[in-house]
């Protein structure tokens, strides 16, 4: 494998930005070689510090997310401190702060102060509802964007209540998006000159997510609760087995053909309940019928075995431990062990020339790095 190439080295990162969204898009860009100085409230830190799981060495939580990162206090409301900052941006590359619209402005620290002394600096302002408009001030946190964003409403069973995703997938999604703009925004930057404020509302990147829901909007249907089938197209759910649940994914009609052969009932292809992915989720649950037929018959891994083997894309439902410690996680190289804490983490997704980026500087204590950044004369404040 060869050696991680990095691809943001000599880039440096301001991150005023708390708890997940923000945190999350700055590790993507320290896993890919930037300096980020994560400023922190003096003696108390990030929230996500005190957030458990906690083991003898601290938060979980806060070492997956704050890898790779030096920490500083400092007290935004000091104006001392408030003078370092500034002369921090004036050295930096990039800002990122998820404060609510229209804290920064009052701290001194927004878009034009920045710019003020570092006229071309990419600036991430991550928040619920964006920068302007009337629900700019509200406050938001995940469970708030997937009610709002329709997300919730189509999750879960016809019969059952709307349910969250069992993850803070608008924070997640933020931060990716937030990553993605600031690497874009560098690249505009390098070949401009120019500067860039960037805007990452929750709400709109939760609305992106979700191109299913609105293709089928835009067709005039609204998006409902449908279980763990696929809105448009079938077989495409999970299916009984003699032991548990097995996962069928098939959305075009020569894989059904192949489906229906390993059935031992080739001519469900032929059948005119069946003929198109349209037919064929019109005719949902009738296809079920005929394809438990065969799968209650036989355990989740002897499936797997029969539809691996005939081409037909499938899956057991693992928890999160057996996905991630299972043979396949755990042949992706995906886990990263922090050298201090000793704490596992879930490094970068990505593969650069086939490596896997990584910082090699562990989650910081709570200004560790303060005499890095203090002026000359002083040691700490």
């Amino acid at each position: 494998m060869n050696a991680t190439k990095k691809l943001l080295s000599g880039v440096r990162v301001v991150d005023f930005s708390r708890v997940l969204a923000g945190p999350y898009a700055t590790a993507m860009l320290a896993d890919q070689g930037a300096e980020v100085i994560k400023v922190e409230m003096p003696g108390h830190g990030d929230d996500s510090r005190h957030l458990g799981p906690f083991t003898d060495s601290g938060s979980t939580y806060f070492t997956g997310l704050n890898r790779g990162k030096r920490s500083i206090e400092a007290d935004l409301k000091d104006p001392e401190h408030h003078a370092r900052l500034l002369d921090l941006i004036a050295e930096a590359d990039v800002v990122v702060e998820n404060f609510r619209p229209g804290v920064a402005a009052k701290l001194g620290l927004s878009y034009e102060d920045a710019k003020a002394v570092k006229p071309d600096i990419v600036y991430a302002s991550i928040s619920g509802f964006g920068q302007h408009g009337a629900q700019a001030g509200r406050p938001a946190y995940d469970t708030v964007i997937q009610a709002l964003s329709g997300l919730m409403a189509s999750t879960g069973f016809p019969e059952g209540s709307p349910t969250r995703i069992g993850e803070s997938i608008a924070d997640v999604s933020a931060g990716v998006f937030a990553a993605f703009g600031i690497s874009t925004a560098l690249f505009h930057r390098q070949t401009t000159g120019e500067g860039t404020h960037l805007d990452i509302p929750m709400l709109d990147v939760m609305l992106a997510m979700q191109p299913t829901n609105a293709s089928l909007h835009a067709a005039g249907s609204a998006p409902a609760r449908v279980g763990n089938r696929h809105p448009v197209s079938a077989p495409f759910d999970t299916y009984r087995a003699a032991d548990g649940l097995i996962v069928i994914a098939v959305a075009n009609d020569r894989l059904f053909g192949t489906l229906a052969a390993t059935l031992g009932k080739p001519e469900l292809a032929t059948d005119p309940r069946f003929a198109t992915d349209g037919q064929r989720s019109d005719n949902d649950e009738v296809l079920r019928v005929e394809i438990e037929e065969f799968t209650t018959g036989r355990t989740v891994d002897e499936l797997c075995a029969i539809f691996d083997a005939a081409g037909v894309p499938n899956s057991p439902v693992l928890d999160f431990d057996e996905a991630v410690d299972g043979p396949i996680g755990s042949g992706r190289g995906l886990t990263a062990t922090d050298p201090r804490t000793g704490h596992a983490y879930l490094g970068h997704p990505l593969l650069v020339d086939g490596a896997r980026p990584a910082s090699t500087l562990p989650a910081p204590h709570l200004g560790e790095h303060n005499a890095d950044f203090a002026p000359a004369d002083t040691a700490s404040h």
